[in-house]
């Protein structure tokens, strides 16, 4: 039995222990206690390798970024950055009109000092950006840790390529530790549903439903309405026909494969099939896999939100904007493995001075509902991907055709 389920993909690893974890909850409540270690052991492993992951992706991303000069690139790039960012703001929207509240445990007992204003959280902010980094680190600071990443991979950036090969060898080991931790949520999934529900019971299992279903009509919301948009500006036409044809296409599959990198070769042959030139689809798609995740920006700013809502901590505007930027920036820095969006989730808490601890409880929360979160979110990353390539070569021709008619 044991060798039947080791084989088994992640999804449907955590889907039983999932359902596992309800069915021992509700007919063993007494033996909670017992199976409370396994998903401590979890939450204690996310917490050990989640700096060092921000750390190091980051200082490899910067390090390896190779820049272009090419003008249609650029463009596609602000395409990028400005779905990634409405899509955040948008899930921040989302959990204030339908508020998630997450079974926490210790949440009402921790001493959480939530900033009064957006003063109070950009002094924050710059107080822990010059934090000594080995603090940072050993205190999962993420803001220092995020901010030490930057120079040195800004620095890093002039020395040579064996050192750079060492920093992108040194980032896919982190990686590489990650799944190793990942592949263990199934037991310590187990071992958390077990202790939701024989604590909160039917309850539990009423808020995993109502964050997922705010995340997953969040997704939608984005994939129907914002970036419908987005492209009606840029290519001044009715955008669904094609964003219809990019879901179908390259969403779908994606959904399946749960990897944007894995659905590059679909997006490189849709986008060739839209006649988008080679030497633009060519280097577009596979960046456009690392960098443009717009569905890895609502789920961070839809659980932190929840994690706030929890904490009973308020927002006010500036603080939501703001929040609406972190996480398009975290976003851009996703790991490459499952849930790698969820991994983020402490950075963009820490703007409410919640702590490591709850942050990854929040996390492991995301574990559990990645059964259909993650795939509905690589859908979304993958078909904006090369919706927005296609958009922007679309536009770029219509201007050629007015400048050669005239």
């Amino acid at each position: 039995m044991f060798q039947i389920l080791t084989k088994l993909n992640l999804v449907t690893q955590i889907f039983i222990a999932f359902i596992l974890g309800i069915v021992v909850a509700f007919i063993f409540p007494q033996s909670a206690a017992y199976f409370e270690i396994l998903g401590e052991l979890f939450i204690k492993a996310l917490k050990s390798v989640a700096p060092i992951l921000v750390f190091m992706l980051v200082i490899s991303a910067i390090t390896n970024y190779q820049p272009s000069n090419n003008k249609q690139i650029r463009y596609i790039f602000i395409l990028y950055a400005i779905g990634t960012t409405l899509a955040a703001g948008s899930a921040v929207l989302a959990s204030l009109v339908f508020p998630s509240e997450l079974n926490l445990k210790h949440a009402y007992d921790a001493a959480v000092q939530p900033p009064s204003d957006i003063s109070e959280v950009l002094k924050g902010l710059l107080l822990n950006f010059i934090d000594n980094p080995v603090h940072a680190l050993a205190n999962a600071n993420f803001i220092g840790v995020l901010a030490w990443a930057i120079g040195i991979g800004i620095s890093i950036r002039h020395a040579g390529e064996t050192t750079k090969q060492v920093i992108r060898d040194f980032s896919n080991s982190i990686s590489y530790i990650i799944t190793l931790v990942i592949k263990c949520a199934p037991i310590g999934i187990f071992g958390l549903v077990v202790v939701s529900i024989a604590d909160a019971g039917v309850d539990a299992i009423k808020n995993y439903l109502h964050v997922l279903l705010v995340l997953l009509g969040t997704m939608l919301f984005v994939a129907l309405v914002i970036n419908p948009l987005i492209v009606a500006f840029v290519i001044r036409a009715n955008p669904y026909p094609l964003v219809f044809t990019c879901l179908k296409d390259s969403g779908v599959t994606a959904f399946f494969t749960r990897s944007s990198a894995a659905n590059i070769p679909v997006n490189l042959a849709l986008a060739d099939r839209m006649g988008v030139e080679k030497s633009l689809y060519s280097i577009a798609v596979p960046l456009g896999s690392s960098i443009n995740m717009a569905g890895a920006a609502v789920t961070i700013s839809i659980l932190t939100m929840a994690a706030v809502h929890t904490l009973d901590i308020q927002v006010d505007l500036g603080t939501m904007m703001l929040l609406s930027l972190v996480s398009a920036i975290c976003a851009c820095g996703t790991a490459g493995v499952a849930g790698g969006s969820i991994l983020l989730i402490p950075l963009a808490c820490s703007l409410f001075g919640i702590s490591n601890d709850i942050a990854m409880q929040v996390v492991a929360v995301g574990m559990v509902i990645s059964i259909l979160q993650d795939s509905t979110e690589t859908a979304l990353n993958s078909s904006t991907d090369v919706l927005f390539i296609i958009a922007a070569d679309q536009a770029l021709k219509q201007k050629e055709g007015l400048i050669t008619s005239e």
